[in-house]
């Protein structure tokens, strides 16, 4: 099979892990020196109203520049104000023009808990994402195999961080709930065309178990497809494109929200 846009990432990802010689104790000296993070999963967690997952992202692999020259700080304000229940920001530099400083800023200018959205592929990843000042980190299926996804897994949990486990399919859901995973988000968007798969989020949603967080990523671009998702069973939906690119992002927010 070709090699997906996924794989590129993960090798330019893996090859800056393998010559990061920092310390793995002192940085986890350090994280659990930090006050409470500000609980993602709760923030989608009892909520009768559909959360939306509201993404800062200057761009993508497949689409190009979707809005470069965003505030981070102007925006997170903005999906705050349109009723978002968290935020989810890019900190991958190359594929997404994303970075620290706009999850930073992002999280300074609101209440919401934020998610690192990045590729992670080492245990230094995840206490990275404590220490920028993330709420939650997000862990691919794709991406890990079953001893790093648990292992990650159980590390972020320990240093308070709450996790997203991306998945496609059934037999990454078995990793994820092996993993211990509560908070599951299936990627509508398929890793090689990059084609939405709807159907496959609806039968998804049916597999993956009641006591987990469902999170419907990738594709949202309207109310039908928020209330499509909603009635499958999903208890928020990520969206970045359509906000990003949205000349009324609060009130777009409100709209999938319903």
């Amino acid at each position: 099979m070709a090699a997906t846009y996924l794989d590129k990432i993960l090798d330019r990802h893996r090859s800056m892990a393998a010559v990061d010689t920092r310390s793995l104790d002192a940085l986890l000296d350090e994280a659990h020196q930090l006050p409470p993070t500000r609980g993602f999963a709760d923030a989608l967690r009892g909520s009768d109203a559909l959360g939306v997952i509201s993404e800062i992202k200057r761009r993508s692999p497949s689409k190009g520049d979707l809005n470069v020259g965003l505030d981070p700080a102007e925006l997170a304000a903005t999906y705050e104000a349109g009723g978002a229940s968290c935020l989810s920001v890019l900190t991958d530099v190359e594929g997404f023009g994303g970075s620290v400083a706009d999850l930073q800023t992002a999280r300074a200018a609101c209440s919401l808990p934020v998610l690192r959205k990045d590729f992670t592929v080492s245990e230094l990843d995840v206490i990275d994402a404590r220490l920028m000042g993330a709420d939650c980190v997000l862990l691919i299926a794709a991406a890990l195999d079953t001893a790093e996804l648990t292992s990650f897994h159980r590390l972020a949990t320990e240093i308070g961080l709450d996790v997203l486990v991306e998945i496609h399919d059934e037999a990454e859901l078995e990793h994820a709930l092996d993993a211990d995973a509560t908070l599951i988000g299936v990627n509508q968007r398929d890793l090689v065309t990059f084609q939405v798969d709807h159907e496959r989020a609806v039968r998804m949603a049916g597999v993956i178990p009641d006591h987990a967080v469902k999170i419907a990523e990738s594709g949202v671009r309207h109310a039908a497809d928020a209330r499509m998702l909603e009635t499958a069973g999903y208890d928020a939906v990520l969206v970045g494109e359509t906000l990003v690119t949205s000349g009324d992002p609060a009130a777009a927010i409100r709209e999938l929200i319903g």
